[in-house]
């Protein structure tokens, strides 16, 4: 059996800074001119919400990660390095990536084994810790039907809770480790209720929460409202933010982003 057919917890994990304390500075000394827009600072990582749940992760290098990759991300000459799509759903995923991208990471189960990924890209880690999905129209359940993808890179951990319909278990919680941004499904009942999500989000501690996952705004306004007076909360007025480890918010901060593909 190939190590790759072997159950998550059998297998050797890459090491992880987001099971470590956090790091010192990284050097600034070079930037390097980044993939979707002005070169990313040192150190620095660019998070850019392009639609419902699918982001855009900008290493310094331009090293590019897509999550919830559907086939579109806007500009057509912009070729992901790696795109994640957490569950076989139609808003989530696609049968025809771009046949350019190196790495497409599909998060649900193949030939009945849970997915497990630990891809190294030099300056970005990509990772992934599944959870159970519920069944059509909220029937049975689907062991491992869904993947909360981590994105390591710059000293930062970013993680995507993809469609979670359920609260991690402790075990689940220490594979996540660390997470200095959290991506979180915000539609309050298509995943979970909000006061479940909520739960999760106080959980993970993050010092950046995103929301996604929203549709009218309604669940939006509902989630900001459940976390009124523990985290604050900016209107950061475009689609994308720069982060780094050494200027996260000193307290837990939901920053809402408005989504808008790549120009």
């Amino acid at each position: 059996m190939s190590a790759l057919a072997l159950p998550a917890s059998a297998q050797e994990r890459i090491p992880s800074n987001c099971f470590a304390l956090a790091q010192g500075p990284v050097s600034p000394e070079r930037v390097w001119r980044a993939a979707i827009g002005a070169p990313v600072a040192a150190g620095h990582v660019r998070i850019r919400y392009l639609d419902h749940a699918s982001f855009a992760i900008e290493a310094e290098d331009g090293t590019l990660a897509v999550t919830d990759y559907t086939g579109f991300i806007g500009n057509p000459d912009v070729v992901p390095d790696v795109v994640t799509m957490n569950n076989a759903h139609s808003t989530h995923w696609t049968s025809n990536p771009d046949p350019r991208i190196p790495h497409v990471l599909q998060g649900w189960p193949q030939e009945g084994q849970p997915a497990f990924h630990e891809l190294d890209l030099g300056s970005m880690l990509v990772r992934n810790v599944t959870t159970d999905t519920r069944g059509p129209f909220g029937e049975g359940a689907r062991a491992d039907g869904n993947s909360i993808f981590v994105f390591e890179a710059g000293g930062l951990c970013i993680g995507h809770l993809g469609h979670l319909h359920q609260i991690p278990d402790d075990a689940q919680y220490a594979s996540i480790g660390r997470l200095d941004v959290v991506m979180v499904p915000v539609d309050g009942g298509y995943t979970m209720s909000t006061e479940a999500m909520s739960e999760v989000v106080r959980r993970l501690r993050a010092s950046v929460v995103i929301p996604m996952h929203w549709f009218s705004g309604a669940s939006l306004v509902t989630f900001l409202e459940e976390m009124e007076g523990q985290f604050q909360v900016v209107d950061v007025g475009g689609p994308e933010l720069d982060l780094s480890l050494q200027d996260l918010p000193g307290r837990p901060t939901i920053m809402v982003l408005e989504p808008d593909f790549i120009p």
